[in-house]
């Protein structure tokens, strides 16, 4: 069967891209064998400063220009909602924290989301002597549900093949890509950590980083917006909520970790105070790049083989850009900026 393409994993990346090539009339099949879940497990928060230094996200307004109508369009497809609309409040430490955000408050590209006064509301089980930094415009995505969902669909159609990829029976010329029973021009390998394993792109250097959360009922934390602090605590409904996370440089396994547990129980009992009682434990790998810039572009030998990978923490943002960067590459050679482009290694 001729295609036009090949898409190896269903994280955000192979979500992107494959339907960047549908609303663009490309044929295509997905093989997904669920070896990574760090798109499910993730927070899916989009905001677009960083709360450590109050300072911009690279491309952050580029990237939510088309982010936002991206998960539009796809809850008008399902019929379902991904899209929550979700303050952030980021609890200071110090005066010199005040100060700072006041500064970084002003800024043309963050003064559409910092807003610049302090404040000093009380919230039961929340320990915030020197106040709150509030951020608006910002929000996260029900990961979990918007792939779940996709896959259905993609199964539906007939799109998806729930198996792992086989590198050793793909079959290479100058025009094409055969594997089993397709002929395709191209494959993309949207892998995020199994790229690790990939005979044509290991050479990559992906510093991946392992993430633990935690899902906790805590009923009398009655808050409707993120709290940032040594971890974040993510209101999911119900008195549910999301904590997280551990970054482990060294553990490149799935599993949850007691070590991580017991981080994360320490962070949040720094400045959370009520009754919890934790539902439930997951861990994933990001696929982070050193540089923090997502991973694009054609293998330097065989032009027919490309990768989508890097995505790092702030995924749900930067993939639907990084999806049309790269069909527009593909199809219409449109060059990579050097923030994007493998050739930057």
């Amino acid at each position: 069967m001729k295609i036009d393409y090949i898409i190896v994993g269903l994280g955000l990346a192979g979500l992107s891209f494959s339907r960047e090539l549908e609303k663009n009339g490309k044929s295509y099949i997905v093989y997904e064998d669920n070896s990574q879940n760090s798109s499910i497990v993730a927070g899916g928060m989009y905001n677009p400063v960083i709360l450590k230094r109050f300072t911009p996200v690279w491309n952050a307004i580029e990237q939510l220009n088309l982010a936002l109508p991206f998960y539009k369009d796809l809850e008008k497809k399902f019929n379902k909602k991904y899209d929550y609309s979700v303050d952030i409040y980021r609890i200071f430490k110090t005066i010199e924290e005040q100060n700072n955000w006041f500064i970084a408050s002003d800024k043309p590209r963050l003064s559409n989301y910092m807003v610049s006064e302090i404040l000093h509301e009380k919230y039961e089980g929340i320990q915030s002597n020197f106040g709150f930094g509030k951020l608006i415009n910002t929000g996260r995505i029900d990961t979990k549900s918007l792939i779940n969902d996709y896959r259905n669909y993609l199964l539906t159609m007939g799109l998806l093949k729930n198996e792992s990829f086989n590198y050793e029976k793909l079959k290479l010329d100058q025009s094409n890509c055969t594997y089993e029973e397709f002929q395709a021009t191209k494959v993309v390998f949207c892998e995020g950590f199994g790229l690790s394993t990939n005979p044509f792109f290991n050479y990559l250097p992906m510093k991946e980083a392992k993430g633990e959360l935690l899902v906790i009922h805590a009923p009398k934390l009655k808050v409707d917006f993120l709290i940032k602090a040594a971890v974040f605590v993510m209101p999911l409904g119900n008195n549910y909520y999301k904590v997280g996370a551990t970054f482990n440089w060294k553990d490149k396994s799935k599993n949850p970790t007691q070590e991580g547990k017991n981080e994360l129980i320490s962070k949040l009992e720094s400045f959370l105070t009520v009754p919890y009682k934790i539902v439930e434990h997951v861990a994933g790998i990001r696929p982070t790049i050193k540089d923090r810039r997502p991973l694009l572009g054609k293998h330097p030998k065989h032009n027919n083989l490309a990768v989508f990978n890097g995505l790092g923490t702030r995924g749900v943002m930067i993939a639907p850009l990084a999806a049309k960067t790269l069909y527009n590459h593909l199809e219409k050679g449109v060059e990579l900026d050097n923030d994007f482009t493998i050739n930057r290694f």
